[in-house]
């Protein structure tokens, strides 16, 4: 597991984001682990997320002339990505769009810049897959090309009942269909890494849950 991935799943602990216990997940399955993004909710960590989604972004190699953040958490996320960019010597445009579409003022759907080239989707998961298809199609409405997803934690877990699951997790799934690379910081495989080398009884405790879950679900 490389040093930032290894970080990002630390940090990720730290900040109380990454969290064990028992959730239910929006699919109604009950999981040792549950992500949240949304409680990245101050400067200091908003800032040090950034840097990580900026950095896994400049090491992919992938080539991008913007960034799109869809709403809700997208907007945070593709908004805070561009200055990590730019403090790092990538100065790169963004834009988001809204629920609802705005009648007066500049209108429309979409704010900040003009969708064009090669956009890169932020996120913070992939559940469904809805918010990434909803993306794509305003992105090629544009003219423009959606070049990659970008998202903090892919879960890799296969969706569907329990005796119909799919063959391919919604990462898996999103990438086959539009044909373009989905990039995450950080998965569960380097999650089970960091548990299996973490010290403490309380995190070690949470391996075998994670890796049994992981089993039933995992691709």
């Amino acid at each position: 597991m490389s040093d930032l991935r290894q970080e990002f799943i630390s940090f990720s602990v730290k900040a109380e984001v990454l969290r064990f216990g028992e959730f239910t997940t929006k699919a109604g399955r009950q999981s040792p682990y549950f992500f949240n993004a949304g409680l990245f909710h101050d400067g200091a960590t908003l800032g040090q997320l950034a840097q990580f989604y900026a950095q896994t972004l400049l090491d992919s190699g992938v080539e991008y002339d913007m960034l799109f953040g869809p709403a809700y958490k997208g907007i945070t996320l593709a908004s805070a990505t561009a200055v990590a960019l730019a403090a790092k010597g990538r100065n790169t445009s963004f834009a988001y769009n809204r629920k609802e579409a705005k009648d007066h003022g500049e209108g429309g759907t979409i704010v900040g810049a003009k969708l064009a080239g090669k956009v890169v989707i932020i996120d913070d998961v992939i559940s469904a897959g809805t918010s990434v298809r909803e993306s794509v199609d305003m992105i090629r409405a544009a003219g423009a090309e959606p070049a990659a997803v970008l998202i903090a934690l892919d879960r890799m877990e296969r969706s569907g009942k329990d005796g119909a699951l799919s063959e391919l997790s919604a990462v898996q799934q999103v990438s086959k269909e539009f044909g373009i690379p989905v990039i995450s910081i950080a998965n569960l495989d380097d999650l089970f890494t960091y548990l299996s080398n973490a010290g403490g009884a309380e995190l070690g405790a949470h391996k075998e849950a994670v890796a049994a879950y992981r089993t039933r679900y995992g691709v």
